[in-house]
């Protein structure tokens, strides 16, 4: 992998989790209102579903 690649990905994050607060603060406080009460072990699988989905379409976009 290079460096360029993991900057750029990292870079598309930033861009994309800004979006949320730039567009809606009001709605995004109260979305992250909702997760905090949220349990672990509903927040731990959700973070791991999303991560296998992610590494599953990196596998894709990548062959």
């Amino acid at each position: 992998m290079k460096w360029d690649d993991l900057l750029a990905a990292l870079a598309l994050v930033m861009v994309i989790e800004g979006i949320a607060p730039f567009i809606s603060p009001q709605s995004l406080r109260r979305m992250l209102e909702k997760v905090s009460r949220i349990d672990d072990r509903t927040l731990r699988l959700t973070g791991l579903v999303s991560m296998i989905c992610g590494v599953i379409m990196l596998y894709v976009v990548r062959q």
